[in-house]
């Protein structure tokens, strides 16, 4: 690519000056976050999502560690730990008020109309009634 070093570089909205601009290969934030490094929400839910081994009444069996902690909080609170119940009532409340402030979906008419087709043909395939039609 030809020098524009000749050319005259007009400074406006979007062009700062020459001397301003970041060099090439260099960021604009050095000592911002490191590529790759994941936030809490994104550590935590790998964490929880990762499967352990729990004895269960003589059964070995793999689960994962978010299961295996809630397990583990209900039956504290089921052998009588105040502090286990009010996690756990402070837990189920927020699940709770999570679960109703998800609006079902309603169906319009049209909608309605079109489901039950595709249901009513469904059927119609299960039961092999669509071969003879044709």
């Amino acid at each position: 690519m030809p020098d524009d070093d000749n050319k005259p570089y007009r400074v406006g909205f979007g062009k700062p000056p020459k001397p301003s601009q970041f060099r090439k290969g260099l960021s604009g934030n050095p000592k911002g976050r490191p590529k790759g490094s994941r936030n809490l929400v994104t550590v935590l839910e790998r964490t929880l999502k990762e499967k352990v081994v729990i004895n269960e009444n003589g059964v070995r069996r793999t689960v994962t560690k978010l299961v295996a902690a809630v397990k583990q909080l209900v039956n504290q609170a089921a052998s009588g730990d105040l502090a286990a119940m009010r996690q756990l009532s402070a837990l189920a409340g927020s699940a709770e008020d999570e679960q109703l402030a998800r609006p079902e979906r309603q169906l319009d008419q049209d909608d309605q109309e079109v489901m039950e087709n595709v249901l009513k043909r469904l059927k119609k395939y299960a039961t092999g009634e669509e071969n003879e039609n044709q």
